[in-house]
Formats: structure tokens, C-alpha cells, sequence
């Protein structure tokens, strides 16, 4: 579904609209934009990807979550999970990237609630295997203020439990439709992290913890922070 954002239109406020009804509209508005054989390689592969139980190997609430060092993508600081626990919980959001729409509209939603993510004392980064430079690009494009760090070959996201390697049907679509992954991400693996969303506590537990295989499926950003 990814590489046909250039026809979509303006998504709604989350201020008004939950986040889910906004990806419902992705979701329908790519259905009557795309030929149903090309939808259908993408619902065979969600459903493949489902059936693996990849949704029942996340880290769940109350493990204890990974330690981290990922560069930052504005300054290529090093940023270190111990130094964020430090100053307070941490809503951690896993994104496949900026070719997808889905991962997009997720995170412009979590860059309207930012402020209030830092009133409650919490802190917000979002984790992509994208390389530096793309995930700055993600930056620019997207007016985010909030970390954007770079996991490459999806490493931190092996550890969350998130990974999986993407089919060679998908990796043929993601080529029709221009979607480089493996020059996005500077390897050949095809990894690519569940869209997925933690929240850890200031001693390093998993309070929040949501992934889905269906990439466009997220949790709402209210319900996150309900977890703080």
C-alpha cells in the first residue's frame, strides 16, 4: 500500500478524529486507487505474516525492556536508553519508515500530543532501521521534535521481539511501486520492525505493549498514555 501517498488527501486532526479512523481512511481510499490483484498481495501477506504467532513473541507488560544506544538522526548523538529512563518513563514507538503512509500518520499524531506526553513527565523517540539520513529526511519532512533514532538491520526491534523479514512477493511489489527498502535501510536484509509501541517505566519496565501484524492497525495514542 505504501507509494501511493501522492493521491491521498489530507488527513484529519487527531484533536478530532481517533488515529484509527484516520488509517481506516488510508486504508479506503488505497482500495479505490488500487487494482485488487496488487491489494490482495499485500492482505495475503499481512494475513502470512499473522499467521506466524509473530504477535504472541513481543515483549509483554511487565518484562523488562532492552537497554538501547541508537544515533539520533538530527546530530547522530548517541542516545542511550539509560540516560532517558533517567529523566523519566518512555513511550518508545517502532515505524517501518517514511515510505509508509500508515507509520506517517502515526507519528504526525504523536507530534500533536508531545506536549502533553512531556507534561506527564514522559519522554517520546521513535526507532526505524532507516538509515541516519533517511530517518533526518523523516524529520524535516514531518516537522517532528521528538528523537527519531536509527536501528540499523533492526537489531533493537530483534530484541522486542518485533522482526521479520519480508517475503519476496512483497519485496517484488515494494519494487513496482518504487519502495527501496534495502537502500532506505543501507542493507539487504528486507528486516523490517512490527509496527510496535512500548511504554517502559523509569526502572526499565514494560508498562504499555502493542504490535500488530497488520500494519494498518495501530494503538491509539490516548491509550498509550494511559499506561504513564
Amino acid at each position: 500500500m505504501a507509494g501511493y501517498h501522492l493521491h491521498w488527501k489530507q488527513m484529519p486532526s487527531p484533536v478530532t478524529s481517533r488515529l484509527q479512523d484516520q488509517l481506516d481512511t488510508i486504508t479506503a481510499q488505497t482500495r479505490d486507487l488500487v487494482q485488487p490483484e496488487r491489494l490482495a498481495v499485500t492482505d495475503n501477506a499481512v494475513q502470512e505474516l499473522l499467521a506466524t504467532g509473530i504477535e504472541s513473541r513481543i515483549l509483554p507488560v511487565g518484562a523488562q525492556a532492552p537497554e538501547f544506544a541508537l544515533p539520533d538522526a538530527i546530530n547522530g548523538k548517541i542516545i542511550r536508553s539509560s540516560d532517558l529512563l533517567a529523566v523519566g518513563p518512555v513511550i518508545v514507538n517502532f515505524f517501518r519508515g517514511r515510505w509508509c503512509p500508515y507509520c506517517m500518520t502515526e507519528l504526525e499524531a504523536w507530534q500533536k500530543l508531545y506536549p502533553t506526553v512531556r507534561e506527564r513527565g514522559a519522554l517520546l523517540i521513535a526507532v526505524s532501521p532507516q538509515l541516519p539520513r533517511q530517518n533526518d529526511f523523516t524529520v524535516q519532512q514531518h516537522g517532528l521534535t521528538f528523537p527519531i533514532l536509527s536501528d540499523a538491520g533492526a537489531q533493537l526491534a530483534d530484541k522486542f521481539g518485533i522482526t521479520y523479514t519480508v517475503p519476496e512477493v512483497m519485496q517484488r511489489h515494494y519494487r513496482s511501486i518504487l519502495v527501496n527498502i534495502p537502500f532506505v535501510n543501507g542493507d539487504q536484509s528486507w528486516r523490517l520492525p512490527l509496527p510496535a509501541t512500548f511504554v517502559i517505566s523509569r526502572s526499565g519496565q514494560i508498562l504499555f505493549s502493542e504490535a500488530h501484524a497488520d500494519h494498518r492497525v495501530r494503538p491509539d495514542p490516548m491509550d498509550v498514555l494511559a499506561a504513564l
